[in-house]
């Protein structure tokens, strides 16, 4: 077999296998060149809401295909773009105004962090420092791995990494650590964003910590004229259970992230929401004060009318319901490890379920994340563990006989690679 010529993400060549073609999606499944039907149990990276190939979102792209295809954002409009906007200001929290748009989850935060140092830049106020929770995970470009973890995702580029101030993260009964040492950094006067993922901490395990502490980390950050930049982009479109995790703790960010489910998962967009001081503090005569960033494929509009559709079945289906009933058999079937010695901390959030395997080795290299990757491909599940923490994230099609196989899967692998329960 000729050797292909992709190099794929997150991925070393020199030891996995080579990688089979998916020829369709339908639901909550791949189909690959084998005619297999592989369960989409983590959403294709956590980007597919409603199931793959949703007729509304596909019958919307048909017909902006039709009309349209790339537009200069910086000196035109459409009707997608515009229809959008005003869209995601109707259903986030209250206050944000303004919509720019890019095209990926990195670009949406690499946005808010220069909305926020050009907000404080434009208005001559000297905050130049960004607060960001160890394990964070915020992207792949400079801007973003210099907000996230470090460690052996971005060793390598360390000289062009910027610091930060990082805050403990809130483990339980140690929460009142992480608050004041937000407190304590926010003293000096220099910090201009606190940029956090609510509620779960997605690459950096799977973390979860209660909407309680959100909510105070923004009365700090409120106090201290610190703006909040939250980063939705995995969290969003009701991974945790509502539409925007934020909702849950009742806050009212200055900046929200937004990409992955945008669309539903079938085309790359992402939004990044302010409110109106943030855009009035760019906005001027002088061209200086000017927000200088774009993309070439920005508010790209059949990506945009994918996003529309995605907003009108928001609006006309039962996804709520959907989310309501998947949170709620999620719960039910993790429930069989309460009492399993062979897990830790197990954990959810909304649709979305973590279990650590009770392994000696840990953390993203162990050799326990390929072999129980192995493991899952060979039932035709599309489970990914980060290391030894297995964790799902299915569409909210998904049966409750597809998340029986499931849970099956991880009992057998658990006793293949520790043993039986005890």
């Amino acid at each position: 077999m000729t050797r292909s010529p992709v190099w794929h993400p997150f991925t070393q060549h020199g030891i996995e296998p080579t990688m089979k073609k998916v020829v369709a999606t339908n639901g909550a499944y791949l189909i690959d060149e084998d005619d297999n039907h592989i369960l989409d149990a983590i959403s294709s990276w956590w980007v597919i809401t409603h199931g793959h190939r949703h007729p509304t979102i596909m019958d919307a792209i048909r017909r902006a295909s039709d009309v349209y295809d790339q537009i200069i954002f910086a000196e035109y409009t459409h009707a997608p773009a515009e229809e959008l906007a005003r869209g995601l200001i109707e259903i986030s929290p209250a206050g944000l105004q303004h919509v720019f748009y890019s095209d990926s989850g990195s670009t949406a935060v690499e946005v808010a962090l220069k909305m926020a140092l050009g907000s404080f830049y434009n208005t001559g106020q000297r905050r130049d420092r960004i607060v960001v929770m160890e394990h964070g995970y915020h992207g792949d470009t400079i801007g973003t791995m210099s907000v996230g973890e470090r460690g052996i995702f971005n060793t390598a580029y360390e000289p062009l990494l910027f610091g930060v101030d990082r805050l403990p993260f809130p483990e339980p009964g140690l929460e009142q650590e992480t608050l004041d040492a937000f407190d304590q950094t926010s003293r000096s006067g220099g910090v201009a964003a606190l940029l956090i993922e609510p509620l779960v901490l997605g690459a950096g395990g799977m973390k979860m910590f209660s909407p309680s502490v959100l909510r105070a980390l923004c009365t700090i950050a409120q106090r201290h004229g610190v703006l909040v930049i939250i980063d939705e982009v995995m969290t969003g479109w009701g991974r945790t259970g509502s539409l925007f995790a934020c909702d849950q703790a009742g806050i009212l960010p200055d900046i929200l992230c937004t990409s992955k489910g945008l669309t539903g998962g079938s085309l790359p967009l992402a939004a990044t929401l302010c409110t109106s001081a943030v855009f009035d503090a760019h906005l001027s005569t002088d061209r200086r004060k000017t927000f200088f960033h774009s993309s070439s494929y920005t508010a790209n509009p059949i990506a945009c009318a994918a996003a529309v559709a995605n907003l009108k079945i928001w609006s006309q289906e039962p996804v709520q319901s959907r989310i309501d009933r998947l949170t709620a058999l999620q719960g039910r079937k993790l429930r069989r490890f309460a009492e399993d010695r062979r897990f830790r901390n197990i954990r959810q959030s909304g649709t979305i379920t973590a279990l650590d395997m009770a392994i000696p080795s840990s953390g993203y290299l162990a050799d326990i994340g390929l072999r129980l990757r192995a493991f899952f491909r060979e039932r035709q599940l599309l489970v990914r563990p980060l290391g030894n923490v297995i964790y799902l994230m299915p569409p909210y099609c998904v049966s409750e006989s597809e998340i029986d196989r499931l849970y099956d899967a991880i009992d057998e692998a658990a006793n293949v690679f520790i043993g039986t329960s005890a």
